[in-house]
């Protein structure tokens, strides 16, 4: 049988899952209680319980985000190929849900702090990834290809191929390589 702490775990964990896939279909600012509590099986107050507050919810959901976004993204450095497996697997689950994000940083508090903090994410595991290929730059030669790698790797460019241009994933995947490749001769 479970504890209650567990089963309170558990809870919470639906009701952030649930928050979370509402806010891939939805604004934030339309997400409502109800609609939570009903998608993860549970009461509003079961929800209020756990989270005190609407706005307790969706803060606590915006770190949950972060945190399994952060999770997602390890690969070992200087492996290219993982390394855009690991990108291309992150936005197959999870692109769509960016992009409704970064349409909504303009007005909305916790999605502009989230895709900032992602923005900031990025540009680390870009630097992380392919640190062993810059290593011997010069810090300006570094900051230069880091941007441009930060863009040939950014979710509007995955975006751009898979959803706008309807390519495959694996013919996206091949283009995003040559990009990164033209970038890391380049220099």
């Amino acid at each position: 049988m479970r504890s209650r702490a567990e089963s309170a775990g558990l809870t919470r964990r639906r009701a952030l899952e649930a928050t979370v896939a509402l806010a891939g279909e939805k604004p934030f600012a339309t997400i409502v209680l109800p609609e939570v509590a009903a998608r993860a099986g549970v009461s509003v107050q079961t929800v209020l319980r756990q989270f005190g507050s609407r706005d307790g919810l969706l803060d606590a959901a915006t770190e949950f985000v972060a945190e399994q976004l952060r999770s997602h993204r390890s690969s070992p450095p200087g492996d290219v190929r993982a390394a855009l497996e690991v990108l291309f697997d992150h936005f197959d689950d999870h692109g769509d849900a960016v992009i409704m994000l970064l349409g909504q940083e303009g007005w909305d508090r916790r999605a502009a702090q989230l895709t900032e903090s992602e923005r900031q994410a990025h540009r680390a595991w870009v630097s992380t990834v392919f640190a062993p290929q810059l290593a011997e730059r010069s810090v300006a030669v570094r900051t230069e290809l880091i941007d441009m790698l930060v863009v040939a790797t950014d979710v509007y460019t995955w975006k751009l191929l898979c959803r706008d241009r309807t390519l495959s994933r694996s013919t996206a995947q091949r283009r995003v390589s040559r990009m990164v490749s033209a970038i890391l001769s380049a220099a």
